[in-house]
C-alpha cells in the first residue's frame, strides 16, 4: 500500500525513492509486523484468557507435566501472528504482485481452518477439533486455488517445472502433475509445523529461521543478476516475497515474546497451519520445494516420527518412541522442556545453513 501511495511521489520528493528498494521495504515490513504483534499482544492475550476459561485442552495421553504447567494457557495466539503478518505485508509489498496474493490466500485460508479447529476444541473442552478428513479437504481446496494463481503468474516457461538443488539448470517438467505436487507441499508443510507446535517456543523459532532463509532465497531468485550468477532458476517477481518473509519474521518475534517458556499463550492451529502453509507457498513460488525439505528438516523429522510410530504400532504392536511427535519422546526421557526447545532450535539453524549452501553448490 505504501509502495503505491508514496513511491510515485519520488519524482518530486527524492526521499520516497526508498520505497523502490526491496531491502528498505523488507526492513519496514519486519518492524511493522513486530510492533503490531508485540504491542497488541497483552490486550489480545487478556481477551483470549477472558473468553477461554480453561485455556487450551490438554491431551490426557500427553506428558504428565503438561497437565500441571500448561493448564489454563489460552490458545489461538496465531491470530496475533496473522494480524502482524497481514498488516506488514499489505503495508509494504507491491500489491500488484500476484505471488504476494497467492501467499496471503494460503496464510489466511489455513489460518481460518485452524481457527475453527481451535474454536471447536475450546467449546467442546476436548483435544478433538474439526474432523481430520474435513480439515484436509479444506486445506486442499485452499492450496489448489493458491497453486493455480502461482502457476498463472509464472507462465508457461517455468510454471510446471521442478528445480533440483545442487545441479546446474536441472529442471524436471512435471506437467499437470505439478498441481498435486505443489498442493502436497503446501498441505504437508502446514501439518508438519502443526505437529511441531507442542512445546513453548518450539515451532515459532524454526519458522522464523526458515522464513529468514527464504527471504534471502526469494531475493536472489527474483533478481536476474544474482540468479544468473548463482545459476538459479530466475522467477520474475519472486523477490517481493522477501518482504512477505520479513513480515513472518517480525510477527513471529513479537509472538515469541509471549510464547517463550513459560508461555503466556499458544499459537494453536490458527498459527501453525497458517505459517506452515506460508512456507510451503513461498517454496513453490521460488522453485525451492526440495530445499524446503532441508531448511524445514526439523518439521520433517517431527512428521516422520509420527508416521514411524503409527506404522510400527499397527504392524508390530510396538512403539519406536516413548511418545510421538519426537519432542515428547525426549520429554518422556526426562529432558527439561527448555533443553529440548533450544537444542531443536540449534538443529533448525544448522539445517538452514545446509539449505543455503545448496545455492552455491552447483
Amino acid at each position: 500500500m505504501l509502495y503505491h501511495l508514496l513511491y510515485p511521489l519520488s519524482e518530486d520528493y527524492g526521499i520516497f525513492n526508498l520505497f523502490r528498494y526491496l531491502t528498505f521495504r523488507t526492513g519496514g515490513a519486519l518492524m511493522t509486523a513486530f510492533l503490531i504483534s508485540f504491542l497488541c499482544g497483552p490486550r489480545i492475550i487478556g481477551w483470549l484468557k477472558h473468553k477461554q476459561t480453561n485455556g487450551q485442552p490438554i491431551r490426557l495421553d500427553g506428558p504428565e507435566s503438561h497437565i500441571l504447567t500448561k493448564q489454563g494457557t489460552p490458545t489461538m495466539g496465531g491470530f496475533l501472528i496473522l494480524l502482524g503478518l497481514t498488516a506488514g505485508t499489505l503495508l509494504w509489498t507491491d500489491l500488484s504482485n500476484q505471488y504476494v496474493w497467492a501467499c496471503l490466500v494460503v496464510t489466511t485460508g489455513f489460518g481460518l481452518i485452524g481457527f475453527f479447529d481451535d474454536y471447536k476444541k475450546i467449546t467442546k473442552s476436548s483435544s478433538d477439533g474439526v474432523p481430520g478428513k474435513l480439515k484436509l479437504l479444506l486445506e486442499i481446496v485452499v492450496s489448489v486455488i493458491a497453486v493455480l494463481i502461482i502457476m498463472d503468474k509464472a507462465g508457461d516457461g517455468i510454471n510446471s517445472q521442478l528445480a533440483v538443488p545442487m545441479f546446474k539448470n536441472m529442471l524436471i517438467d512435471l506437467g499437470w502433475f505439478m498441481i498435486p505436487f505443489a498442493v502436497f507441499i503446501l498441505v504437508g508443510a502446514s501439518n508438519s509445523v502443526n505437529l511441531t507446535d507442542g512445546l513453548d517456543g518450539l515451532a515459532i523459532m524454526p519458522v522464523i529461521i526458515a522464513a529468514g532463509t527464504f527471504a534471502l532465497i526469494s531475493y536472489l531468485v527474483g533478481n536476474v543478476v544474482f540468479a544468473d550468477y548463482l545459476q538459479l532458476t530466475y522467477v520474475a517477481g519472486a523477490g517481493e516475497l522477501a518482504v512477505f518473509c520479513a513480515a513472518i519474521i517480525g510477527a513471529g518475534l513479537g509472538f515469541l515474546w509471549f510464547n517463550a517458556p513459560p508461555a503466556m499463550i499458544f499459537m494453536g492451529d490458527t498459527g501453525s497451519l497458517a505459517l506452515g502453509g506460508a512456507l510451503g507457498a513461498i517454496s513453490v513460488v521460488t522453485k525451492h520445494e526440495i530445499v524446503l525439505g532441508i531448511v524445514g528438516g526439523l518439521f520433517v523429522l517431527e512428521t516422520v516420527s509420527v508416521i514411524v510410530q503409527v506404522v510400527s504400532f499397527k504392524l508390530t504392536g510396538k512403539r519406536v518412541f516413548r511418545m510421538a511427535p519426537i519432542h515428547h519422546h525426549f520429554e518422556k526421557k526426562g529432558w527439561a522442556e527448555p533443553t529440548i526447545v533450544i537444542r531443536f532450535w540449534i538443529i533448525a539453524v544448522l539445517l538452514a545453513l545446509v539449505g543455503l549452501a545448496t545455492l552455491k553448490l552447483r
